[in-house]
């Protein structure tokens, strides 16, 4: 059957399955007690997994147990419409994207059942996150062994479909080596429990193997640990036990829908030691990878210079393996046997962490290139015989150069398994065409080396139609004759693994604006890292409101995939206007987590504002703009016009609903007076070494903290001055996405600011972020603004770069609080961590989002949200906190969180610091 050719049972196009949405989705929310949305948010959130490609659905179901998905499969089956199963989303071939029915198993489905220690075993639903898995049997001393680096947000489910694997397989092997039984409903509603022995095969399955012994006996590369591309049917062999469920694991839901599974869990090594040997280069690292297996290692992980890009703590080398091992004595052996540049042996669990990080941020990382441009999936995770790789690496970088493409590989090297995203020119027809070139010739070159084109994410619709190459057409047309006895109707994930759609159809660029939000939407590759449940852990802040609602549109993926559909127009039709984009972007904070924590760098808070901008263009735009826009939003002009005369106001009655806030929040007081006018009433007999920025909120709301600083940076050998005229960084305008304002009000700052040539010092976090990032990218044209980015300091780099001499007082304090997510995201806080240390001010400060975020928290609707962001991190490690520690804030929305709802004083640390200048308290 030629390339791209439907099943003849395939039921109805994508055109009458669009046509169908009506009847079925009513027919479905009276078959299900399920949840069943057919909406254009619900659609949008699920054209795209993290391949290149994009399915539009026609609905979306979330069943409640196997008797939904029965159900579901049984109303679509009447309808003709296909079904896809998802858990995710974090799929790289594109199998986790449908034209029918996309069955979300992870919203109610997602239990862990039961757990037997004894047995080491565990039940779960297909649903359940590998992450929670883990954590629930590792009181017990074991863990579930493939261990993909999403595995804070990957489901078993979606593991099993694409037989799943990590960085320990070396080890603890694939996904199929770990099932021990599967609980399975086919299209046509059968419920199939699949074990050894052939229990559960379908009728016909095991008479068709009968029939092709010889061909499953030869037809399979050998000496392969990562062979994950198309159907394991020699696993049905007598000789390997007709082993019906290491069949089906790697099916990538075409053959049925796993509602359950019986899992196996191994020992955790009791003594976890980390070495990183360091080689010339990636080539050489890979040749060395296959000699370290016969010393048992965990893990045998490969990553070179271009992927960790400046990263501390590793040895000398161009490139490196990252081997884990069990006890200090197996650490020296490998050691020992590697001959590597330098080596390092990291015990200490926190630096482990730290390591590992680098290597589970790579898929989103390696889509950004050095030195810029975007790198996609497409020739993702091939495997090769280990032995095979270096000469491997060698030929495939030569194939890279050949066609002018840049790739980081980098994986498994100890499965002889290569990750790597290459820069395609997805954007254009040339682009595509070479695209596909490049797909076929690097087939080409893996088959060369024994190897298989899926070695861990499946093959989806990015390899599929190159399977013939690796397994040739007979056994490629064997997996077409499993596939129909499974599902005779072909209304299992079509298009996938079995007569696939072309490699180089429906990309998910195809129509996209070349320019624009979408654009810097489509960055978003779709791995989630946004989509962590949970309390968020060490310092990370993203994404603040996915955990506190748990939906996806409330993720950063989901408000980017809202966005690239909207510029699409296809399921958002209404452009900057939509109801389903506004809505998704309502409850993001603005707190530029993702700026930093997505590995890609998606800058949600900045989209946010160029949709609320254009969202309320025009004079119908004017009046339906929230009135917190006008209030919150402009908040300094409000406080330079009126002054103290605010405090009258926010007294009358109806204050609060007039002003488009939220009545159970006490408003902030503003101050008898601000810092600009006790500094210009001050003398100082020092020459002015730095400008020190007096931000709306220092200056009006909490001048205490600027007096304090002043202090401290006199004390600390530091003339200061204040700018010459009134300046304002513009955050409360970009907030609220009224950025022609925004644009207004900066550049009137820089005229105030234009000879200023000293270092400028800003208090407060969230303003520092706006001069540092939102001021150049706003004003891209004026070369002022770029500089005057350039010259802003916080307060402990100030103290830092400076005064690097100064001795701090001694506090001697523990302390609690948070750090400012702005300044996580874009300013980091090394220089506060030195500093207080330095004062001895021990422990450390929240991470998070305190979820206040300026106007968010004061609006009303966000009150739940809002709360349940503090909740995450802020609030436990204050109940936590004894009354004589120090509770640090620098910023004024993470300070005025803690009073209202921890009923505690927060301060800035140059508070604390020049308290500290009159000896203890």
């Amino acid at each position: 059957m030629r390339r791209g050719t439907r099943h003849p049972c395939v039921v109805g196009t994508d055109e009458r399955v669009a046509g169908k949405g009506g009847a079925l989705a009513a027919e479905l929310r009276s078959a299900l007690a399920g949840d069943v949305d057919f909406g254009a948010s619900a659609r949008a959130l699920a054209t795209m997994d993290a391949s290149n490609y994009r399915r539009v659905p026609a609905g979306t179901v979330a069943p409640r147990d196997a008797d939904d998905v029965a159900a579901a499969l049984e109303v679509c089956r009447r309808h003709g419409v296909p079904v896809v199963a998802r858990g995710a989303g974090t799929s790289i071939g594109g199998q986790a994207t449908g034209t029918g029915v996309v069955l979300d198993l992870t919203r109610h489905m997602n239990g862990l059942l039961s757990v037997d220690p004894e047995a080491r075993t565990a039940v779960v639903a297909p649903g359940l996150v590998l992450g929670r898995l883990r954590e629930a049997v590792r009181p017990y001393g074991l863990t579930f062994g493939p261990d993909p680096s999403t595995h804070s947000r990957c489901t078993l489910g979606g593991m099993i479909g694409n037989n799943a694997c990590g960085a320990h397989s070396v080890a603890w092997g694939t996904t199929a080596d770990n099932i021990r039984s599967l609980d399975v409903v086919t299209h046509r509603g059968d419920r199939l429990t699949l074990g050894t022995g052939g229990q559960g095969a379908p009728p016909g399955l095991l008479d068709l193997v009968d029939r092709h012994l010889a061909l499953l006996r030869t037809g399979y590369p050998a000496g392969l640990p990562r062979r994950i591309s198309g159907y394991a049917l020699d696993a049905l062999l007598p000789e390997r036990g007709t082993d019906v469920v290491r069949s089906f694991v790697g099916s990538e839901g075409t053959l049925g829908v796993v509602t359950g599974a019986t899992v196996s869990l191994v020992p955790l090594p009791a003594e976890p030691v980390l070495v990183v040997l360091g080689y010339a280069d990636e080539t050489a690292a890979a040749d060395a990878a296959a000699g370290l297996l016969p010393y048992g290692p965990l893990t045998v992980e490969g990553m070179a210079a271009d992927l960790v890009r400046g990263a501390t703590g590793l040895p000398r080398g161009g490139a490196w393996l990252f081997c884990e091992v069990d006890g200090e004595g197996a650490a020296r052996a490998l050691v020992r046997a590697a001959d590597a540049v330098d080596a390092a042996v990291v015990r200490d669990p926190a630096g482990q962490r730290a390591l590992w990080r680098i290597r589970e941020d790579a898929a989103g990382t390696a889509t950004r290139l050095p030195g810029g441009g975007d790198a996609w999936p497409g020739w993702e995770d091939c495997a090769v015989p280990p032995a095979r790789l270096g000469a491997y690496l060698r030929e495939f970088r030569a194939l890279l150069a050949e066609f002018g493409l840049r790739g980081i590989p980098y994986g498994h090297f100890g499965d002889g398994c290569v990750h790597v995203r290459v820069d395609f020119d997805l954007w254009t027809g040339k682009g595509v065409r070479d695209f596909r070139r490049f797909s076929e010739a690097v087939a080409d070159l893996v088959v060369a080396h024994g190897g298989s084109l899926s070695g861990e994410h499946g093959d989806g619709q990015a390899r599929a139609e190159l399977l013939p190459r690796m397994y040739g057409d007979e056994l490629v047309a064997l997996f077409g004759a499993v596939k129909d006895v499974w599902d005779p109707d072909g209304g299992m994930n079509p298009g996938m693994l079995v007569r696939p759609r072309p490699l180089d159809e429906g990309l998910r660029f195809e129509g996209l604006p070349l320019v624009g939000v979408g654009r810097e939407a489509a960055r978003c590759v779709g791995v989630a890292k946004c989509r962590v449940a949970g309390p968020s852990t060490g310092d990370a802040v993203m994404c603040p409101s996915f955990r506190a609602t748990g939906e996806e549109k409330h993720s950063t993926r989901g408000r980017a995939r809202l966005l690239h559909e909207m510029a699409l127009g296809e399921v958002i039709t209404d452009g900057w206007r939509s109801e389903e984009v506004r809505e998704a972007l309502d409850l993001c904070l603005s707190c530029k987590g993702c700026r930093s924590d997505c590995p890609v760098g998606v800058d949600m808070a900045a989209y946010k504002a160029e949709f609320l901008d254009r969202h309320y263009a025009g004079v119908s735009g004017w009046w339906r703009r929230p009135r917190s826009h006008w209030t919150m939003g402009g908040l300094p002009h409000w406080l330079d016009l009126f002054g103290r005369a605010v405090n009258v106001a926010t007294r009358l009655p109806f204050a609060a609903r007039l002003a488009g806030v939220t009545p159970t929040r006490p408003l902030p007081r503003v101050a008898a007076r601000t810092l600009t006018a006790w500094f210009a009433d001050r003398a100082s007999s020092r020459p002015p070494a730095l400008t020190l920025w007096p931000d709306t909120f220092t200056d009006h709301l909490a001048p205490e903290v600027g007096t304090a600083a002043v202090r401290v940076l006199e004390e600390a050998g530091l003339g200061v001055t204040l700018p010459p005229g009134r300046v304002c960084c513009g955050l409360t305008y970009v907030s609220t996405g009224r950025l022609g304002a925004a644009r207004r009000v900066m550049r009137r700052t820089l005229d105030v600011m234009e000879r200023e040539t000293r270092p400028v010092v800003v208090l407060e976090p969230s303003c520092a972020a706006t001069l540092r990032t939102d001021l150049p990218e706003l004003l891209p044209d004026d070369p002022r603004a770029a500089r005057l980015a350039a010259s802003v300091l916080t307060f402990a780099q100030a103290l830092e770069t400076l005064a690097p001499h100064w001795t701090p007082p001694r506090i001697d304090r523990p302390v609690a609080g948070q750090t400012h997510c702005h300044q996580h995201a874009v300013l980091g806080d090394a220089p506060d961590r030195r500093l207080r240390e330095k004062a001895g001010l021990t422990g450390a400060l929240a991470g998070g989002c305190c979820g206040l975020a300026g106007n968010f928290g004061f609006e009303p609707g966000h009150e739940a949200v809002s709360l349940a962001c503090a909740e995450d991190q802020l609030l436990p490690a204050l109940r936590t906190t004894p009354d004589t520690a120090e509770i640090l804030a620098d910023g004024f929305s993470c300070r005025t969180q803690v009073a209202h709802l921890a009923r505690r004083r927060a301060r800035h640390l140059a508070e604390v610091l020049a308290e500290g200048l009159d000896g203890p308290r």
